[in-house]
């Protein structure tokens, strides 16, 4: 598990972040629907940790991730990077900032040209950003990063699909590295990969971030891997956050019904521990129409009339040392029982 410190300065801050998708439809291919992908998240992630953002597909991670980068533009909210609001930069003054905050996607495959070499991969970033003087500084500054990601320097004349997919993704990395970053969102990095590779890329990242002094967002849905890596775990359901806390935290102690249940779900190599599982009922609401007061009551095994009512705040738990904090009327509340509701409306 991650160890970095909790204390250190704010390196990004998203405020209020809202990503909706219009769909179209008839003759005039008017809106007639909107997906709610994301609706009013806001967190902080301090310089040197990782925050974990965990959740079950569709839920909205992945917009998320691409929207701090905009990489997909925000419908509205705030997103500060080292106390400045990205949302306001122009494009120019946004594709110089990249340098500082890269990604790392999902399927290393398919996030490589497969008609380029490894150098000319890794040498696509620094000259985009002028961070090569000579072809000699070049070159210098590739075996660099071939050497931080353990791959040989005698492959960099090889083409993506002449590497396993382990490799590819250190690939991967190795170009997020290139222009020297502070932030990167790893979306889903080891996913695809065989789980013996996945320990690997897991392992590799936290070197990483100890050596370089980097800052993740770790977006997956193995909530093995996000206990390993993160510092701090971010639970997202339908496009909202339900529940934050430091790790560990969180898995000894989940406050929210849907965190419960997916920490449920994570198998236990010992037999002969028995494990109560928590089977959730039904499906997950569509994002064009969820449904009123807390997104997740139709599913939930303790809602009660109040829920399908009215959307409950993050409300810090009673009790912790660290800050927790989980969006449901029955977590165990500083605040009491039945203050600081917000409606849903």
């Amino acid at each position: 598990m991650s160890t970095q410190s909790n204390d250190g300065e704010i390196l990004l801050s998203v405020k209020n972040l809202v990503k909706r998708f219009p769909i179209k439809g008839g003759i005039l291919n008017r809106e007639v629907a909107t997906v709610r992908a994301v609706s009013d998240v806001s967190f902080d992630i301090r310089k040197g940790e990782t925050l974990g953002l965990v959740g079950e597909s569709g839920c909205g991670k992945s917009t998320l991730g691409r929207s701090i980068l905009r990489l997909i533009e925000p419908t509205s909210g705030n997103i500060f990077f080292k106390g400045q609001d990205i949302t306001k930069l122009g494009a120019d003054e946004m594709r110089r900032l990249r340098r500082r905050m890269q990604i790392i996607f999902q399927d290393p495959y398919a996030a490589l040209n497969p008609r380029m070499t490894v150098e000319q991969i890794l040498s696509e970033p620094l000259e985009i950003h002028g961070l090569a003087e000579s072809r000699e500084a070049k070159r210098k500054r590739i075996f660099q990063l071939m050497d931080l990601v353990g791959l040989r320097r005698e492959s960099i004349s090889r083409y993506p699909h002449e590497f396993s997919g382990g490799q590819r993704q250190r690939i991967c990395i190795a170009r997020a590295l290139a222009v020297e970053p502070e932030f990167i969102v790893c979306d889903e990095p080891v996913s695809a990969l065989d789980v013996s590779i996945q320990a690997q890329i897991v392992n590799l990242l936290q070197d990483l971030q100890k050596e370089l002094g980097l800052t993740y967002l770790f977006i997956a849905h193995d909530l093995k891997v996000v206990e390993h890596i993160s510092t701090r775990v971010a639970v997202m359901y339908l496009g909202k956050i339900v529940e934050t806390a430091e790790s560990e935290v969180l898995y000894e102690n989940p406050q929210h019904p849907y965190t419960r249940a997916l920490l449920s779900a994570i198998p236990i190599p010992d037999p002969t521990i028995k494990k109560e599982r928590i089977i959730l009922r039904g499906d997950v609401p569509s994002p064009i129409n969820p449904p009123a007061g807390c997104y997740f009551h139709p599913r939930c095994p303790i809602a009660t009339q109040k829920c399908q009512e009215v959307w409950p705040k993050l409300y810090e738990i009673n009790g912790e040392s660290k800050i927790h904090r989980a969006a449901c009327l029955y977590a165990d509340r500083k605040d009491g029982p039945d203050e600081g509701i917000l409606s849903s409306r």
